[in-house]
């Protein structure tokens, strides 16, 4: 088994996971949740944070208030992607304080979300797809990206950078990058309809794609996402890597891949301070 590069934490039995690098700047609050210490029932048990899932509302609404008291933020000012397996990005600012859970969106289909502004959390979505959270070290600009195989094949966290680039000056090498606990190789067989999406798009697939035969393949999201940062200008030991996979680790985390697609989901979370 790899060793996980993301610290485990809990706080009134709610389990979440920091990036060392990101907790060591001083710069942002953030986790990635687990499934473990909310009040959701099966099968979204316990801390299911997905807006959109069938589960009760004042259930999700409740456990967005324990996560938010465990990071201290406030649960009015959060931001809630609308992810729809598309490389859209919203730069978020103040009018957005609140879309997605305290208001109403009054943005459509986007999968990354950027600011420069202290104290709005950022928030996206999971249940085996990639997490890539963004810290410009020197301008204290983040990002969060929602990443499935979808959004890799379109190069979401390179677009991210750029967008970065072109709107706040980023440098790639002030950014530090985590790549969260998602579906790992291991578990994660596709056939030849998506790897051929990933070959028109990526020069070289054999660090991220391995041929099991008989049109099989395993994906490696986490080396593709990480190629496609690296192509951004992100030195590749800036990019840290969870090495968690949530179907194996379907006991902490959702997986819509175990559970047949009924399950919830984790949140990405992270702001400024």
């Amino acid at each position: 088994m790899k060793k996980w590069n993301f610290s485990r934490l809990e706080s009134n039995n709610i389990v979440y996971f920091k990036i060392p690098s990101f907790e060591k700047s001083g710069l942002v609050k953030h986790c990635f949740t687990s499934r473990i210490g909310g009040i959701s029932n099966k099968p979204y048990n316990s801390l299911n944070l997905g807006i959109n899932t069938m589960d009760k509302k004042e259930n999700i609404l409740k456990n967005y208030e324990l996560i938010c008291k465990a990071l201290k933020i406030n649960i009015k000012n959060l931001v809630i992607s609308d992810q729809v397996h598309k490389d859209n990005i919203l730069v978020v600012e103040e009018k957005y304080k609140g879309n997605g859970l305290i208001n109403d969106r009054c943005f459509n289909e986007i999968d990354a979300l950027i600011t420069n502004k202290k104290c709005i959390p950022l928030v996206t979505l999971y249940a085996d797809c990639v997490p890539i959270f963004i810290l410009d070290t020197k301008r204290k600009i983040i990002a969060l990206a929602h990443s499935g195989w979808r959004g890799t094949v379109k190069k979401i966290g390179k677009k991210v950078i750029y967008r970065m680039i072109n709107d706040f000056g980023t440098k790639p090498n002030d950014c530090i990058v985590g790549i969260g606990p998602s579906i790992g190789k291991c578990c994660y067989e596709v056939d030849d309809y998506v790897i051929d999406r990933f070959k028109d798009n990526y020069k070289n697939t054999k660090d991220f794609i391995e041929d099991k035969g008989k049109g099989k393949y395993l994906l490696d999201l986490w080396n593709a996402n990480k190629v496609s940062l690296i192509e951004a200008g992100v030195p590749s030991n800036n990019i840290i890597i969870s090495n968690i996979c949530t179907q194996c680790n379907n006991d902490i985390f959702f997986s819509y891949r175990a559970e047949n697609g009924k399950t919830g989901r984790m949140a990405a979370i992270l702001q400024l301070i």
